[in-house]
């Protein structure tokens, strides 16, 4: 096919998914189809599909065809990115809170002001964090399970910049790293600025398939897994101690470095020890309070062997220097003072409420969720199209999101993850009643 023939056909097809003509979910001719229609040979029909896929317009699913995408939200639809159209119902991104939590930043602060260290603040910190700040997060992980020493606790700007220090310290462009096949989808932001190949493992209802990557290990050289054993995101999961035991003596096996991802583990009571416990040797554990305190107290931990401690302080460094002094300084406090303990108890039995209203509500739907969390994963029928169900929602002022930022296998599977920690419950009821509502009509 002449190359100006070729291009116009691509030409043709983009101009008409952007002007609406051939609209989101439609399925197009297959490759042979095309080819035969337009007398072209099967592997330029192909290139026309590939091409527009490159530029965000369809899709292609094995099995099923190549269908157009929805090109007017964001890639992603949302996930990550803070800002949602006014008047929407935001069951995209989690950022929980509790009333009168101001209030408590605001006698915090006035604290802070009367004390005799205020200056202090003002200056550059040491770069893993003071430490007596460091002990009092040491002393809050014992509620983890975890005992570790002051010296082996970093203090970070957040989960998010803990996962980038661990990960800019422990790894190197190029190596791979093993995750499960749907997990948090700022990580697979994170590993793909850092080119690190990411391999997938197949997941199970109960947690990644085990067996799976041993085998995986067998025939790849796998630097490092990430993981979240306790309250997995998007899947809510929290696994066993056997399951846990084994995870370990794959990774004693392999020599692999453990990052273990526990940002929503204060919402699971009585989880198994964290991974760091059971492998203290090989892990680097992160977590943080914004999701336990609140999403602005931009703090974090990064707990790891005392001998990778210094690469990791070193990365601090280079990132942000130090965490913020007065960020620091108040969720110190807050720890000391059981502040930080009462408002994670508070949390789970908000999530807990939450759960308990989305099962009401949306009886009938097969989701996976875990009694405390603050999200749950819905699996569509195999004729639903989630960019579909997205859409129809955002005409209902709802904001969803896909698989698609969760998947890190070639197969995205078609479902949407709701966040339920966003909107107060009245809003929720109504949103959930209209999430039931417009996916049983597909």
């Amino acid at each position: 096919m002449p190359r100006a023939r070729y291009k116009s056909l691509v030409d043709a097809f983009a101009r008409d998914i952007r002007a609406g003509t051939l609209v989101p979910g439609t399925r197009l001719p297959t490759h042979r189809q095309l080819a035969a229609t337009h007398g072209l040979a099967l592997v330029t029909a192909s290139r026309v599909y590939s091409e527009l896929e490159a530029m965000g317009l369809v899709s292609g699913e094995t099995g099923r065809g190549t269908f157009v995408r929805e090109i007017s939200l964001s890639p992603g639809q949302g996930v990550g990115q803070i800002a949602v159209a006014a008047g929407m119902v935001d069951l995209n991104f989690n950022y929980p809170s509790l009333p009168g939590q101001a209030d408590l930043l605001r006698t915090a602060l006035r604290q802070l002001a009367l004390s005799g260290d205020l200056e202090a603040l003002l200056r550059y910190q040491p770069h893993a964090g003071r430490p007596h700040e460091r002990a009092a997060m040491a002393r809050h992980l014992l509620h983890r399970g975890l005992t570790v020493e002051a010296e082996q606790v970093l203090v970070v700007s957040g989960a998010q910049h803990g996962l980038t220090v661990a990960m800019m310290a422990m790894l190197k462009p190029g190596d791979v790293i093993a995750v499960d096949a749907l997990t948090y989808s700022g990580f697979k932001v994170l590993a793909e600025t850092l080119h690190l190949e990411i391999v997938a493992i197949p997941v199970t209802p109960t947690g990644p398939d085990l067996a799976a990557l041993e085998q995986l290990c067998r025939h790849r050289s796998v630097r490092a897994l990430y993981c979240m054993p306790t309250l997995h995101n998007p899947l809510g999961w929290v696994l066993g101690l056997e399951q846990r035991e084994q995870l370990v003596c794959i990774a004693r096996k392999h020599q692999l470095i453990l990052i273990e991802d526990a940002a929503y583990a204060f919402l699971a009571e009585d989880a198994p020890p964290p991974l760091a416990q059971l492998a203290p040797e090989r892990t680097v554990y992160v977590g943080g309070l914004s999701k336990s305190v609140a999403t602005g107290l931009r703090v974090g931990f990064v707990v790891a062997p005392a001998q990778w401690v210094p690469a990791l302080e070193r990365t601090i460094m280079a990132t942000v220097w130090n965490a913020p002094g007065v960020m620091t300084a108040i969720a110190a406090g807050w720890i000391d003072d059981g502040t930080v303990l009462q408002l994670e108890a508070q949390k789970r039995q908000d999530a807990q409420a939450r759960q308990a209203l989305a099962t009401e509500v949306l009886v009938g739907l097969d989701y996976i969720a875990h009694p405390s969390s603050y999200f749950l994963w819905l699996p569509l029928g195999e004729d639903t199209r989630a960019d579909q169900i997205v859409m129809a929602l955002a005409r209902e002022n709802i904001s969803v999101s896909t698989a698609e930022p969760f998947c890190v296998s070639t197969l995205v599977p078609h479902a949407v993850r709701l966040a339920l920690g966003s909107v107060d419950k009245s809003a929720l009821r109504a949103a959930l009643l209209k999430v039931r509502w417009v996916v049983a009509g597909y």
